[in-house]
């Protein structure tokens, strides 16, 4: 069963909507669905739980494992609940300026004919809303993130190393190591917000040199997580909005007090930092 539409947003966008928890736990909820507690920003090897509305009275406990994410879909399966298998791919992709989004769930139905029976009276139907629910959140809220501000994010790294920086504001997040950025200012393109923001914040001069991984939402806004290099010549990284700042390896990325969004990236940073040094 599946569902395709053309979403007004570059893929990046999309698939940052469709990793973000509240998306998911929206459209649920418009169906008389729970979603359960997890993190705001679904990532390879999350657990996600559900507690899905069948029939009136019935509630029946779903778990499921996020297997891929990235610019060109996500995927999950099930782990845990009343069918023999469960799958959801999304697939994305560009078509002009906006993404053509391929929604897909597959079921193996239990219990032999009588599971069949079932699966015609109520996993379609369940299944059919559940699409439709997904398509309409997921146009909505593609609106409101291509008519909001961005946030950039830098992914700056030196030797196989990459610079995290410790937040002192606000008290909720103190002590905690983002990647250091800020908000684009009108008429800014972000490859200049990257370079204006290190400038600010750490001292140093950086060139912008792509993106990594898929758009973030924030809220009203999205952030985008940009890699970069230090300029020859540029003065050592200063810690001048922080409390602290560490270049660390692919094996220390996971161990670090991540801010919620940065942490949605650790693997593509991870993946990163295993790409040899060019000489």
């Amino acid at each position: 069963m599946s569902s395709t539409v053309l979403v007004d947003a570059p893929p990046r966008t999309v698939a940052g909507i469709l990793r973000d928890a509240h998306m998911a736990a929206e459209a649920l909820a418009r169906l008389g669905h729970r979603w359960g507690d997890g993190p705001r920003l679904l990532s390879p090897g999350d657990e996600v739980r559900v507690v899905g509305r069948v029939l009136p009275g019935l509630r029946v406990p779903v778990r499921t494992v996020v297997g891929t994410v990235s610019a060109s879909g996500i995927t999950s399966a099930l782990r845990a609940g009343p069918l023999p298998a469960l799958h959801h791919d999304v697939t994305l992709t560009p078509d002009g300026a906006g993404t053509r989004v391929h929604d897909e769930l597959r079921w193996t139905s239990p219990l032999g004919p009588l599971g069949r029976l079932a699966d015609a009276a109520v996993l379609r139907r369940v299944g059919a809303d559940l699409l439709t629910a997904r398509r309409a959140v997921l146009l909505e809220r593609a609106v409101e993130l291509m008519a909001g501000p961005v946030i950039v994010a830098t992914a700056l790294v030196r030797d196989g190393r990459l610079l995290i920086a410790q937040r002192t504001r606000p008290p909720a997040l103190a002590g905690m190591w983002e990647l250091p950025g800020g908000r684009v200012e009108v008429g800014e393109s972000e490859a200049d917000a990257v370079a204006r923001e290190c400038r600010e914040e750490l001292g140093i001069a950086v060139r912008a040199t792509g993106r990594l991984g898929t758009d973030l939402p924030i809220d009203a806004a999205v952030l985008r997580v940009h890699t970069a290099e230090l300029d020859p010549g540029s003065p050592e990284p200063v810690a001048l909005e922080h409390s602290g700042l560490r270049w660390v390896g692919r094996a220390e990325l996971a161990g670090a007090n991540w801010v919620a969004a940065d942490r949605a990236v650790l693997a593509d940073l991870e993946a990163l930092l295993t790409v040899p040094v060019r000489r």
